[in-house]
């Protein structure tokens, strides 16, 4: 972290890969969409200035807007000395250009340069972002700044709204911690003995072996909306009557994030960019690392407010943005709602029938405590990933529907992500739902989890644990669709 004078002095002084294929295209032809990988320096707020790695030197990345099903091109330019990818999170696309090493997809190496060739789909709100291991290295991967917003205009606009706002949440400043994560904010809670008594089980031998009892856990200093502190940002300025579309997207490496609007209600008309088949009205949203909420709320409430985190020292240290009203003067109020449990099936169809399934995969996750280096050591069905061998866990058949059962014996929330792949949420910790598309849920500790997808991308496809220190420490696995 760099303090306003050292910014101020700092600041005075201041190969191309097409549609998967790897040709490279005429130089001339200017690409629809530009991102360069640098370093540079976000000014969050007075004297909260922090060095990292940026798109396009700003926080959060451009908003990369891309009608559906037209082919659109990216241009990537790696300033840095390092190898990097560019993960284009929620779209189907080939192995190659889908961003992840493990998958296949090349890096974008040094100094070099790289040009997307895509059709973006499907149509809604997805987002990009680095994929590299970062490991103890907070400088790496999503702990820097490397995140930004996409919006895949659909064929046929829906939802009656006034006007779009893009709000991209992040924590910056890291700091190794033993500090517990939020876990009992999920609906429904039922948790099974078995998956608790597995995980003491593991706690007991790690003990036992003179690990400790818990692994690192990551903190924060800094926290951020678009890139600036509560306070620290123009308001978001609306008027009375007005209903505005908030496009959310935790764009955290490892924190699960809670936001509310006092006097205001969220209507979620779609998670992860795919719209709900029954909308809701909610007081507080919840959304886990890579997770995407789309809201409307009917501006109803005249008033100056702050539209935060639950957490009032995640609101102090930055975890917020002023809602202003037209003609409304004062200081930003706050006030706690009223205690609130986030329930994905509460946007689903009860009691709908979901087809069955050709095939069903279990799979438990499991830690080991401080086993690597001192951070947790995770595990899919006692298999821990090694970036050496690269090992699919699965294999799978073109055109099936699997439905994975994920049953998570440890005491963490594990926000699950399948690329190049959108699941049905088919039951939450017992409880049967259906209609519910997504490409990140949070598995709530000790709880049984399933989710139904039709293997139809070919090749690779990566399976992870979408918090950083999770995914860099075992908590991931590839399928293989022939």
């Amino acid at each position: 972290m760099l303090d306003r004078r050292r910014f101020l002095k700092l600041a005075a002084g201041a190969m191309p890969v097409a549609a998967g294929v790897g040709h490279v295209l005429a130089a001339d032809v200017p690409a629809d969409h530009t991102l360069r990988i640098g370093t540079g320096l976000v000014e969050l707020g007075r004297d909260a200035i922090v060095s990292t790695k940026l798109y396009n030197g700003q926080f959060p990345g451009p908003l990369l807007r891309m009608p559906e099903g037209r082919p659109s091109t990216i241009d990537v330019f790696n300033d840095t000395d390092t190898p990097e990818l560019l993960h284009l999170h929620g779209l189907f696309l080939p192995a190659a250009l889908d961003g992840a090493a493990e998958e296949g997809s090349p890096f974008i190496p040094p100094h070099g340069h790289r040009r997307f060739s895509i059709v973006p789909a499907p149509a809604g709100f997805r987002f990009y972002h680095t994929h590299t291991m970062a490991g103890a290295d907070l400088a790496r991967g999503l702990y820097s700044g490397l995140a930004g917003p996409i919006y895949i205009e659909p064929k046929r606009e829906a939802g009656a709204y006034d006007r779009e706002v893009f709000l991209t949440l992040k924590e910056f400043d890291p700091i190794f911690t033993r500090m517990e994560m939020p876990a009992d904010f999920l609906e429904p809670n039922t948790q099974v003995a078995a998956l608790r008594d597995q995980n003491a089980a593991a706690v007991a031998a790690a003990i036992k072996a003179g690990q400790p009892e818990q692994g690192f856990e990551l903190a924060y200093n800094l926290f951020s909306i678009n890139g600036r502190m509560l306070g620290e940002d123009e308001p978001v300025r609306v008027r009375q009557g007005e209903r505005v579309l908030f496009h959310i997207v935790n764009a955290s490496a490892t924190e699960i994030r809670s936001l509310a609007l006092p006097g205001h209600t969220f209507r979620v008309v779609a998670l992860d960019g795919n719209p709900v088949p029954t909308p809701a009205e909610v007081p507080v949203l919840w959304i886990g690392t890579a997770e995407r909420v789309s809201a409307i709320v009917e501006m109803k409430a005249p008033g100056v407010w702050v539209l935060g985190d639950l957490d009032s020292d995640a609101r102090g240290r930055g975890m917020g943005i002023v809602v202003e009203y037209a003609g409304a003067t004062g200081k930003p109020a706050w006030t706690d709602p009223a205690p609130f449990r986030w329930n994905y099936a509460r946007f689903g169809v009860a009691g709908a029938p979901v087809p069955a399934p050709d095939e069903t995969i279990e799979m438990t996750f499991s830690a080991s405590s401080g086993a690597a280096g001192g951070f947790d050591r995770f595990a899919i069905n006692g298999v821990s990933f090694s970036m050496d061998r690269m090992d699919p866990l699965f294999r799978l058949r073109r055109g099936r529907r699997y439905r994975l059962k994920m049953r998570n014996a440890t005491d963490d929330v594990h926000p699950m992500h399948l690329h190049r792949h959108s699941f049905m949420l088919t039951r939450l910790a017992g409880v049967p739902t259906s209609g519910i598309l997504k490409d990140v849920v949070m598995v709530g500790k000790y709880q049984e989890v399933e989710v139904d997808f039709t293997a139809n991308q070919p090749g690779l496809s990566l399976f992870h644990c979408h918090m950083q220190q999770h995914m860099d420490f075992g908590l991931m696995c590839l399928f293989d669709c022939g």
